[in-house]
């Protein structure tokens, strides 16, 4: 059985949301809506934020139980192991050759929106349960996708980049090596910028901290995409190194929620 077929049925559903896959085209389409109105604005032509790693994502959607309304979207790729990794989305930016020795099952999560004037940061929760409660069914090791940055400034997230140079950067053994055109080399150039504390959280986008509190670590540099109108670096969460504390307020929402 495949998971798309062993997991059309799972919901998670509490006062304010419901969690599941997408079951239909329509469903999908729903998602490629949400995502072309969020990074690209109200005023876009582009009606579907549509590519061909689509076809080879599970989609998930978070919808209010009151409404119906879609409120949050991402998609996932599932891989066997690092031999598969070049099929992802994020391999068309960074050189992932290293990752290819990675012998464990492993998740690309991307495309991730919430809707603008959703303010509930237990909306964030919904999607960490769904992810938790795949992850062990399926003895996922490795979380990995793109986070992003809002705008192409770089000296806007001086602080940021200056953190994660200091304390989270990826290990040697799975460092992505730099392939897209236009990069941010940030470990290297601001290898002597000591970062604001207060400045760099208050930058760092919401998702990569979430990551980051898993024990997550990124590239060594960040991709300028010009297209979307964002800097992103490769992120990737080894499941193995969750902090225990973090990991049993992640199954307890999962418990929570069935």
């Amino acid at each position: 059985m495949s998971f798309v077929q062993e997991w059309v049925g799972w919901m998670q559903e509490t006062a304010l949301y419901k969690t599941r896959l997408a079951k239909t085209e329509a469903d999908i389409q729903r998602a490629q809506a949400l995502r072309a109105h969020l990074f690209y604005g109200k005023n876009t032509e582009t009606a579907l934020d549509a590519d061909c790693f689509d076809s080879i994502s599970n989609h998930v959607l978070i919808e209010s139980v009151e409404t119906g309304e879609l409120v949050a979207t991402f998609r996932f790729i599932f891989c066997a192991n690092g031999q598969e990794i070049d099929k992802c989305y994020s391999a068309q930016y960074y050189d992932l050759n290293r990752l290819k020795k990675y012998r464990k099952a492993m998740i690309e999560i991307g495309r991730f929106c919430v809707c603008e004037d959703i303010q509930d940061h237990g909306l964030l929760r919904h999607a960490w349960s769904f992810l938790t409660n795949y992850v062990d069914k399926n003895n996922i090791a490795l979380m990995f996708g793109c986070s992003s940055f809002r705008g192409t400034d770089e000296e806007k997230y001086t602080d940021a980049f200056a953190l994660l140079k200091e304390r989270h950067l990826a290990p040697d053994i799975w460092r992505p090596v730099a392939k897209a055109g236009e990069v941010f080399r940030f470990a290297d150039q601001l290898k002597d910028h000591k970062p604001i504390l207060k400045q760099a959280s208050k930058n760092m986008p919401p998702l990569l901290r979430t990551y980051l509190t898993m024990g997550g670590w990124v590239s060594d540099h960040a991709v300028i995409d010009r297209a979307l109108g964002t800097l992103h670096v490769f992120t990737g969460v080894e499941i193995g190194r969750i902090p225990k504390k973090r990991t049993r307020l992640l199954r307890n929402d999962v418990r929570a929620a069935v």
